[in-house]
């Protein structure tokens, strides 16, 4: 277990040392400059962007997440594991391929200007970048919020109503206490994506930390940049702050097999059409809009932009190396959190996920400051630093699929093992690997398919000439050529639903 350990202390290690390159490029800049740069008005806004970005995305994706979740949890709406699905479907898109399509059709200079005589709407700036965002986070308290709700007591509400207590007054004073913690689960996913997310403000045109850590990163002014990247960091540092002492948990005292049900009544119709209408606005409209730009031409051709099968092998080839990298980052990690209970295992293990809270543009840019200043070479060659950005970023997915398998293993099957003379490392190959070979497997899927459509890190870390689907949506949408994105778009769209066919199968979903 030394062994274990000590790998487990390299892992950590190699996750953290990305931050203190940011942390030393930045603390290089001399004082005055620094203080200069930091109290801009130019900053300010930037700030103000960012913030006004996340406090309306989280508090949008609430309005949206908790009603939902009430409708398919605690009423008589018909079909509910449909609606869920249908509620659920826009979390496997990322934002920016919702931006790029909307951008095109409903942005400036874009193909709809009118419907019916009627002006529509310009989907454009800070509160186009609002409205997309929203509509691809709302499920994070979507999902988080239903769990909570099939978790708690509904012997409690109805004791609530026995003592002439109102519905809202119920929710208010027994249901909303209970479910606070999901609430405020996915309410912390959906900030730190908003604050986070790179492609949907930087094609909304937006000010915010990671589109203009982006461009001054572009502009070779890494030193504010890196400035930028400690603020995003602290940004992130209190969101987590703020959700520790909201998300405490309250004693849910067990669920039960009695559901309080609302009855809809004629309000069901609105209802499915409500949910309805957001599957149709999320996923069917940019599905449209990308098939309807294959079938037609327009513009200029540009051969560079041409979608060609190595963009598709390139994207596969680098997810397939973070996958298998991750996990076998994950396997100590996991195994010796796992397997023993101390306060190092958990340190370790917890700092394997500093990771997945730091924004992905962040993590590219100390890898930039890392290759160019230490390992020149590696940075040229770039697949194996742009696989490690990668894995530091999504190796938490390895690390708790990988961990729950560990703790399935039975103590006694390991001491039989070792009662017939069997070693550690014969008894950990014969007989816990077997076993935790699913959760390898899963956490494999996941880190394949969230690399996929990772957009910040690829741009700054993929090798010169080595095109990959995102970087081609990103090319196409920069140069306004959208068809050329159309293709990469619908193939990021196909292998994301692969992740909800992930999730339903070990729910056990089935449609009814």
């Amino acid at each position: 277990m030394y062994l274990v350990a000590l790998a487990s202390a390299l892992v950590a290690f190699l996750v953290v040392t990305p931050m203190i390159w940011v942390v030393r490029e930045a603390t290089s800049v001399e004082l005055s400059h620094a203080l200069s740069l930091v109290a801009s008005a130019e900053t300010a806004w930037i700030t103000i962007n960012s913030l006004t970005l996340m406090v309306f995305v989280t508090l949008l994706s609430i309005l949206l997440g908790v009603p939902l979740a009430m409708l398919t949890t605690r009423t008589d709406l018909p079909h509910p594991r449909l609606w869920t699905i249908v509620a659920a479907l826009p979390l496997v898109i990322p934002s920016y391929i919702g931006a790029i399509a909307f951008v095109a059709v409903f942005g400036p200079g874009g193909e709809l200007d009118t419907l019916f005589g009627i002006t529509l709407p310009r989907i454009v700036g800070l509160p186009g970048a609002i409205l997309i965002i929203t509509l691809y986070t709302y499920p994070y308290v979507f999902l988080t919020t239903r769990a909570a709700l099939l978790s708690i007591d509904s012997s409690l509400i109805d004791a609530a109503r026995t003592l002439n207590a109102g519905r809202i007054e119920a929710f208010r004073r027994v249901t909303l206490p209970q479910i606070r913690p999901g609430i405020a689960a996915g309410a912390l996913l959906a900030a730190l994506y908003a604050v986070s997310d790179f492609g949907t403000p930087a094609f909304m045109q937006v000010r915010v930390f990671t589109s203009t850590i982006y461009w001054e990163f572009s502009g070779f002014a890494v030193e504010y940049a890196a400035l930028l990247a400690l603020q995003l960091v602290a940004i992130v540092a209190v969101i987590l702050v703020i959700e520790a002492g909201i998300g405490r948990d309250e004693d849910a005292s067990g669920g039960t097999d009695t559901v309080n049900t609302v009855r809809l009544g004629r309000w069901k119709w609105p209802a499915m059409g409500f949910i309805s209408t957001l599957g149709f606005v999320t996923l069917a409209l940019p599905v449209a809009i990308f098939a309807s730009w294959l079938v037609r031409s327009q513009g200029d051709t540009v051969p560079s932009l041409e979608f060609q099968p190595m963009f598709a092998l390139n994207s596969v080839r680098l997810a397939v190396l973070a996958a298998i990298v991750a996990c076998l980052f994950a396997l100590p990690v996991a195994y010796y959190s796992g397997r023993t209970n101390s306060l190092i295992s958990r340190i370790l293990e917890r700092t394997t996920y500093i990771g997945f809270a730091v924004p992905g543009i962040v993590i590219g840019l100390a890898l930039v400051f890392l290759g160019t200043r230490t390992l020149p070479s590696l940075y040229r060659q770039g697949v194996w630093l742009l696989v490690f950005a990668y894995v530091i970023r999504f190796l938490p997915q390895a690390v708790g699929t990988v961990r729950s398998s560990v703790l399935q293993v039975d103590d006694s099957v390991i001491e039989a093992s070792r009662t017939l003379n069997a070693g550690p490392i014969e008894t950990f190959r014969r007989v816990t690997m077997p076993m935790i070979v699913p959760g390898m497997v899963a956490g494999a899927v996941l880190v394949f398919l969230t690399t996929m459509k990772e957009l910040p890190m690829t741009l700054m870390l993929q090798p010169v000439g080595m095109d990959t689907l995102v970087s081609i949506i990103w090319d196409a949408q920069a140069t306004l050529h959208y068809r050329y994105a159309a293709i990469p778009a619908l193939l990021l769209i196909l292998i994301s639903g692969l992740t909800m066919i992930v999730m339903l199968r070990q729910e056990g979903y089935t449609v009814s």
